[in-house]
């Protein structure tokens, strides 16, 4: 086979994969988001990040970016305006983080879990590291917004 297809059937399989692969990093971005809406995370930034990918190959997704950027940042914002929603939040992430560190320790199922043993903190590993991930992810979030949004709440730019 000649030198200049192979570089040619080369550069093409690199393309498609790379536009697979911000396909399947985007799409589940997404979907996480979505999952984050009625979960602990951040669901609008999940769904942002995701559009972003989606728009490098996509226009319906290019349209629908800077409507839910200005819905994040509205939300992020609005998040840290008063010291009740910063204690709350704070204590929600800390909470997910230390569900997360449960998981991970895997102590014995307590005398009052009315269901088998098995099924006690079921999953393993995988929850554990994910909602310590999420957890400090979300504290991450608060300080970010706290530094960028306190005392001056996010207003649409004109």
């Amino acid at each position: 086979m000649p030198q200049g297809r192979t570089t040619t059937r080369r550069a093409t399989v690199a393309k498609h994969g790379k536009r697979v692969l911000l396909e399947v990093v985007g799409w589940t971005l997404v979907v996480a988001g979505i999952a984050a809406l009625v979960l602990p995370g951040p669901g609008l930034l999940g769904i942002f990040a995701g559009l972003v990918i989606l728009s490098q190959q996509y226009e319906w997704a290019e349209r629908r970016v800077e409507p839910v950027k200005q819905k994040a940042l509205e939300g992020a914002s609005d998040a840290v305006q008063t010291w009740p929603r910063i204690v709350l939040a704070t204590i929600g992430g800390l909470v997910i983080v230390g569900f997360g560190v449960l998981w991970l320790a895997q102590p014995d199922a307590p005398s009052w879990w009315p269901v088998d043993d098995d099924y006690w903190l079921y999953g393993g590993w995988a929850p554990g590291i994910t909602l310590v991930l999420s957890g400090l992810f979300a504290l991450a979030t608060i300080v970010y917004s706290y530094r960028r949004f306190r005392g001056s709440p996010y207003e649409e730019e004109q």
